[in-house]
């Protein structure tokens, strides 16, 4: 009797413990599957308070009270982004470390070829912009022209004079100029600045014709009337510029040159992660407050994600290393 009842006892006891075991091995499993359990990481490869670092930290704050984690931005500028990307880029693909880019990622590959340690397509998994900052083609007073058919004959009445004014030599204004000037048999007289700010100054004082800019950097100067826009590099008006054509409208043909801010995840991240991310990306950009945010920074709210923006992405690098290949630009 005795001997049963031990029995009984020993077989319950190891069916307790089967149990147990079973309860923490699935309590392990829903903790390595539930994301996010911990802070995420957003690198930025710009210095805090410049529009990427601004539209990163909006959506920070967004995504930290959607999902429940802080969302932290870690700032690592330097190298045009290359040691963000490349931070991102050798992270474990967990979903918590996230790239927040900006259009100039996929310049990267033509620039540095080479040079870097990453592919700026195969080493990442594009999640989803959040923004777009259409680039529009800008005159000073000093240069007579009211609309794009006045600079294009001009352009083509005198080949080489017309002056156009970019941030630098590989910036994204340089891209956008000559992917403009081939794609309507122009020649410009690109002149290259150190930044943005003082072709700015230049473009109001009359130093200089014209330049394709970043909406945000120059739509003060346009809602003043010292400088006139005569079209946008996007593929539909800006909510920024309703009254300005696009290049398309204006008789420019196909051309569009938006800069994008968007999310990057290290590239073979888990697609339920990918898809929850989107999600959060999505309803950043459809939150008025990021409206009221963007709009203040000279951008618009724009969600292009998954295979669309893979695909764009991909677009990019080809594009832009193509026209470094061709002009023989290396960046420093």
């Amino acid at each position: 009797m005795h001997s049963i009842l031990r029995r009984k006892t020993a077989s319950a006891r190891v069916h307790h413990a089967l149990v147990a075991i079973v309860c923490i091995a699935s309590g392990a499993a829903g903790a390595q599957t539930a994301f996010p359990h911990k802070p995420v990481k957003l690198v930025v490869g710009f210095a805090a308070g410049g529009p990427t670092d601004v539209v990163a930290r909006a959506f920070a704050d967004h995504a930290s009270r959607a999902l429940g984690q802080p969302f932290v931005v870690d700032n690592k500028p330097g190298a045009n982004t290359i040691l963000a990307a490349q931070a991102v880029a050798s992270a474990p693909a967990d979903g918590y470390t996230l790239l927040f880019g900006a259009t100039n990622h996929t310049m990267i590959p033509g620039l540095y070829a080479g040079r870097v340690k990453f592919d700026a397509v195969k080493s990442f998994k594009p999640l989803c912009t959040v923004a777009t900052s259409p680039t529009v083609l800008v005159v000073g007073q000093a240069l007579p022209v009211k609309s794009l058919a006045d600079y294009m004959a001009r352009a083509r009445k005198e080949p080489g004079r017309l002056s156009a004014g970019t941030a630098g030599v590989g910036s994204s204004g340089h891209f956008a100029t000559e992917m403009f000037a081939r794609a309507n048999s122009l020649q410009l007289n690109h002149v290259p600045y150190k930044g943005a700010a003082p072709v700015v100054t230049d473009l109001v004082g009359g130093q200089l014709d014209s330049s394709f800019a970043t909406l945000g950097s120059v739509l003060p100067q346009i809602k003043s009337g010292k400088l006139t826009a005569l079209a946008v590099a996007s593929p539909k008006r800006s909510s920024l510029l309703p009254d300005v054509a696009t290049f398309a409208e204006a008789g420019g043909g196909k051309y569009s040159a938006d800069a994008w801010y968007g999310l990057l995840a290290p590239a073979g991240l888990d697609d339920a992660i990918a898809q929850q991310l989107e999600r959060v990306a999505r309803d950043f950009v459809q939150s008025p407050a990021a409206n009221g945010k963007l709009r203040g920074l000279g951008l618009d709210a724009d969600a292009t994600c998954g295979a669309a923006f893979a695909s764009q992405v991909s677009r990019e690098v080809a594009t832009y290393t193509q026209i470094a290949r061709d002009l023989d630009l290396k960046a420093d």
